[in-house]
């Protein structure tokens, strides 16, 4: 790594020349990367409502549907409406009033099923079923909802997940640039204040800049991002890997008053730096790549996207960065100023001699924590995420409001099926709770009409070659109780008439999302702890310090994840899964930071109390800054976010990224002096006798590896 270092400091010029260059290959590849603003396409594709949905499209050729209501428009004009909107492009078709019978027949001679299914007397208002020939979140399905919005007036109301996912997509690309603009803003004050220079936060920023747009190109090799993935990545990827910059200046400012010039110092400190963040960066990477162990692949789409992250942030600080402070090294030291912050002495003192009441706080905030953590409430509808004022969600509560609508589910079901049966299936359909109406080709005309004289758009949408497809509205609302009750009670209905038979739709295919993200929140959690654990062992070749920095952090997590209990606050139920790995992942640094100094020192010979409060003392500084640059890049977004899933995410970062800090600077001391004797015991290199034995080993290792290259040397034949 000398070596490396040491051309890095010597090709300082064409690393910043080459870094410009990659730049330009990295937006375009951003620029080309497809989002996906649907979390529902990432559920398993082998469950039974991924695969409805899928025989949907190559039976029906119907990827997905809205339901259009019309408020205070003529017959006429509304049939006119429909034309042209079975115009748009990937429309497949629309059903409303004309779809059964002539216009000229009155509409009230419609059967009352059909009838009240699609309109609402008391308001004026009329609805129809629109169908797309495509996915509900492809990109084809979005434009043809807003041509469709574009031939409406402020009459009509476009509802469903279709029109909700397109406004989701609206919402993003507007907020998406100025969450970097405040990541990057109130990061830049925060370091500002907290560092010696106003100059070398703005390098940071660069290089980490840098990083972040490659990171960005490279996903396009994954085919598609989820719209969370992307908002959240940029600002994720730069409170995350600021560590490594603030460790790389602290390190080169050490070692300045070794060597008489910057390059062997930057030299010095890139090596330095780079041994030490590399346990740091393996815990992070290794936090993120726990959530690919999601069956909802969301958090494989967000654990792979952070990873690359990490690893090119590395890359960045070690390549990018030095060469950045070499070549303006003299502007840096006309900005150098005092810190803001203190010296920490007196309190690291203090700490190591109060260490028992801490402790006892520590397994105290234990009981409010846990019941915290296990009550905070946790919602799965995702239009809750979003602002009561985009039209898509003025229409589903115009929906609700109008028609007692709150959710559609779709039945496929054997077409070969006797008129007896499905009358049958029917009924009990209609008789279970909450169902407001079950429509399909039994219920269009009155029984006593022949299938014949069903007319040809009727039949062609409800039935394909081999299925029938039958509409049911719901009272409850996605995602609650009782809908998940009605879908089981709907389930059992069709499979006893039909085992083959399908539920489909959101409300079915949220319930199997809150099914498998309860699996996914333990599997995450275990796999992240477990994958930590490891590495925290082989890092410091200990047994119990692997317990003792994990137990630290998921004590900070607990209390993070159990304040919205006490605070009345839903959160979306991403948040609940990912945050603990990505808080762990990337808090447990700042223990690594502190124990490794007391590894160092209590090596070294010096006291259980001395070597605590050296480490607490020297690596205090790094932690808080590192910790506030990391609130400072999510609380802003968290506040100005208008879509709540990026907001809670933000704000439990920032929180989190504090309740860490305050943990390792204030616990973690107590739980070393504490433990420091089973430390000692369990552990290798905490001894002046271990560290000897360590280096007798390694030198042992080398005299003989040097023995077997001699020989070597000796027995190749000669030229």
């Amino acid at each position: 790594m000398n070596r490396l270092s040491k051309w890095i400091v010597k090709c300082r010029y064409a690393i910043l020349i080459a870094a410009v260059i990659l730049l330009i290959p990295a937006t375009i590849q951003y620029k080309m990367t497809r989002i996906n603003y649907d979390v529902l396409t990432y559920l398993p594709k082998n469950i039974e409502t991924m695969k409805g949905q899928q025989i949907m499209l190559d039976e029906y050729g119907i990827g997905s549907f809205s339901l259009y209501m019309v408020e205070g428009m003529q017959p006429k004009d509304v049939a006119e409406l429909k034309t042209e909107i079975e115009k748009v492009p990937h429309v497949k078709s629309a059903l409303w009033y004309d779809s059964f019978m002539d216009l000229d027949i009155p509409i009230d001679m419609l059967p009352d099923k059909l009838y009240n299914a699609f309109n609402n007397k008391d308001d004026d208002t009329t609805m129809m079923v629109i169908f797309y020939d495509t996915g509900m979140s492809d990109d084809d399905t979005m434009d043809a909802v807003t041509q469709i919005r574009k031939l409406s007036n402020k009459q009509c109301f476009l509802s469903g997940l279709t029109a909700v996912v397109t406004d989701t997509k609206s919402l993003t690309e507007k907020e998406e640039p100025i969450y970097v603009a405040i990541a990057v803003i109130l990061s830049m004050i925060a370091m500002t204040l907290t560092m010696d220079s106003g100059l070398v936060p703005v390098f940071f920023l660069l290089s980490i800049g840098c990083a972040i747009m490659y990171n960005l190109g490279t996903n396009i090799f994954l085919g598609q991002i989820s719209y969370i993935t992307q908002a959240l990545a940029a600002v994720l990827q730069l409170g995350v890997t600021m560590d490594y910059s603030i460790f790389l200046w602290h390190s080169f400012l050490e070692q300045k008053q070794n060597y008489d010039n910057n390059n062997d110092a930057m030299a010095a400190a890139i090596t330095a730096t780079f041994s030490s963040v590399v346990g740091s960066s393996t815990t992070t990477i290794a936090g993120f790549m726990a959530l690919c162990a999601m069956e909802f692949t969301l958090g494989k789409d967000l654990g792979i996207v952070m990873s690359k992250g990490v690893l090119f942030g590395l890359v960045s600080c070690v390549t990018i960065l030095p060469s950045l402070i070499l070549v303006f090294d003299k502007p840096i030291e006309k900005t150098r100023h005092k810190p803001l912050l203190p010296n920490f002495s007196k309190i690291s003192g203090f700490m190591t001699k109060h260490y028992i009441a801490f402790a006892i706080i520590f397994v105290v905030m234990w009981i409010p924590a846990i019941y915290g953590y296990n009550h905070t409430d946790v919602y799965y509808n995702l239009m809750k995420s979003l602002p009561d004022d985009l039209p898509g969600v003025v229409a589903n509560k115009k929906l609700q409001d109008d028609f007692d609508m709150n959710s559609t589910h779709i039945v496929l079901f054997d077409k070969n099926m006797t008129a007896k049966d499905k009358a049958e299936m029917f009924d009990k359909i209609d008789d279970v709770k909450g169902v407001k109406s079950s429509l399909g080709l039994e219920s269009v005309l009155d029984s006593s009409v022949p299938e014949e004289m069903v007319p040809d758009e009727i039949k062609d949408t409800l039935q394909s070659g081999s299925y029938e497809m039958m509409l049911i509205t719901s009272e409850y609302e996605v995602a609650s109780d009782e809908v998940n009750a009605q879908c089981d009670s709907i389930n059992k209905i069709i499979k006893g008439y039909d085992p083959k038979a399908m539920l489909i739709g959101e409300a079915p295919c949220n319930k199997d999302l809150i099914e498998i993200t309860d699996h996914d929140f333990n599997s995450v959690n275990i796999a992240s702890i477990g994958i930590i654990f490891v590495i925290i062992a082989l890092v410091f070749k200990s047994a119990s310090l692997p317990i003792i920095l994990v137990g630290a952090i998921e004590f900070a997590i607990f209390i993070n994840m159990g304040l919205p209990y006490y605070t009345h606050t839903s959160l979306p139920f991403i948040a609940s899964i990912v945050i603990g790995t990505i808080q762990l992942g990337s808090t447990v640094d700042y223990a690594i930071l502190m124990t490794t100094r007391y590894k160092l020192e209590r090596g070294s010979g010096k006291s259980k109390q001395e070597s605590i409060t050296i480490a607490h003392s020297t690596s205090i500084q790094s932690i808080i800054v590192s910790a506030l640059s990391f609130f400072a890049a999510t609380f802003g977004v968290g506040l100005y976010s208008n879509i709540d899933i990026i907001s809670s995410m933000c704000n439990l970062m920032a929180r989190g990224a504090i309740i860490s800090m305050l943990t390792v600077i204030f616990i973690l001391p107590s739980l070393f002096m504490i433990f420091d004797p089973v430390i000692i015991r369990t552990g290798s290199g905490f001894t002046p006798e271990s560290v000897a034995k360590i280096n007798a080993r390694r030198d042992k290792a080398m005299q003989r590896a040097k023995e077997k290259h001699d020989r070597r040397k000796k027995s190749a034949p000669e030229r």
